[in-house]
C-alpha cells in the first residue's frame, strides 16, 4: 500500500561523476533535527519537517541508484545515454525544457532527448 505523505514528487536522474555524493551533501543529513544543526543551509535543514517528511530523497549507492532509476524511468538505458545522449550534451550550451523535462543542446529546440 502506498501512502501519500504530502504531495506530488519529481524524479530526476542526476549525471555527474560524483552525483550521489554531491546530491547527498546538498540534501543534508537524513534526520531533520541533525540537519538543522549540522547543515542548516541544506535542503533538509531548511525545509525538512520530520525524519519521514524530510523533503527529498537520494540514492545512497550506485546499486541503489540503478534500482531506483529503473523504477521511475523504466525506458531509460544507461548504456544508450552514455553512448548517444551524453556526448551530445558536451557539444554546446545545454538548455532545459520544463515542458519536456529534458536537457538539450542549444539550437536543437529541445526536440526529444539530447
Amino acid at each position: 500500500k502506498t501512502q501519500n505523505l504530502g504531495g506530488p514528487i519529481r524524479a530526476y536522474i542526476l549525471a555527474h561523476k560524483d552525483a550521489i555524493q554531491l546530491w547527498r551533501m546538498l540534501m543534508g543529513p537524513t534526520r531533520v533535527f541533525r540537519a538543522r544543526y549540522v547543515a542548516p543551509d541544506s535542503i533538509r535543514g531548511s525545509f525538512g519537517l520530520t525524519d519521514t517528511r524530510n523533503t527529498t530523497h537520494g540514492s545512497d549507492s550506485v546499486v541503489s541508484a540503478s534500482r531506483e532509476i529503473a523504477t521511475f524511468f523504466p525506458d531509460f538505458s544507461e548504456q544508450r545515454w552514455y553512448e548517444e545522449e551524453e556526448p551530445q550534451l558536451r557539444c554546446g550550451a545545454v538548455c532545459y525544457s520544463p515542458e519536456g523535462g529534458i536537457h538539450y543542446v542549444a539550437g536543437t529546440g529541445g526536440l526529444g532527448p539530447a
